[in-house]
């Protein structure tokens, strides 16, 4: 059994604790990479409603459950960690005709983490069995001891 969640080293900027949220955006591996290399968060297929919902401050932990959008090989790693930088949700017009909504993220150096592992120690995983249930929200809020338990595995010490 895992030891409850100590506090993760937090760059120094990170000063009003008390207003910051903590959430999980769910996305393939490919898209995270994409995301963390150009600065931005996507989520739920691009829609801004969601993104909406995050402020500047908030962290933000990607889970991925496949390694590659809409190919099923499993992934179900915690992949990137993030603090929302940006005001505004803004549309990218994409060379497809896509046009997904974005919101900059300056993400942190860490390490892929199984989720696997955390699932007994997780608070939002309610039914331990049927774990992934969840995350078919896309995004959702997370309490911030949560947070702690995941980053620590994922930022160096």
């Amino acid at each position: 059994m895992m030891k409850s969640a100590s506090k993760v080293l937090l760059p120094p900027e990170d000063t009003n604790l008390e207003s910051t949220k903590y959430w999980i955006i769910v996305v393939s591996r490919d898209h995270v990479l994409m995301g963390a290399d150009g600065g931005y968060a996507q989520a739920c297929h691009g829609k801004a409603a969601p993104l909406k919902r995050l402020s500047v401050g908030d962290w933000v932990v990607y889970y991925s459950p496949r390694l590659e959008f809409r190919v099923n090989k499993k992934c179900q790693a915690f992949t990137a960690i993030g603090k929302v930088t940006g005001n505004k949700v803004y549309p990218f017009k994409m060379d497809n005709g896509f046009i997904p909504f974005r919101r900059d993220v300056k993400f942190l150096d860490c390490t892929e983490v199984s989720i696997l592992p955390l699932i007994s120690n997780l608070s939002f995983i309610q039914n331990k069995t049927n774990w992934g249930y969840i995350f078919r929200l896309g995004l959702f809020e997370i309490q911030q001891d949560d947070f702690y338990l995941i980053s620590n595995q994922m930022l160096p010490k």
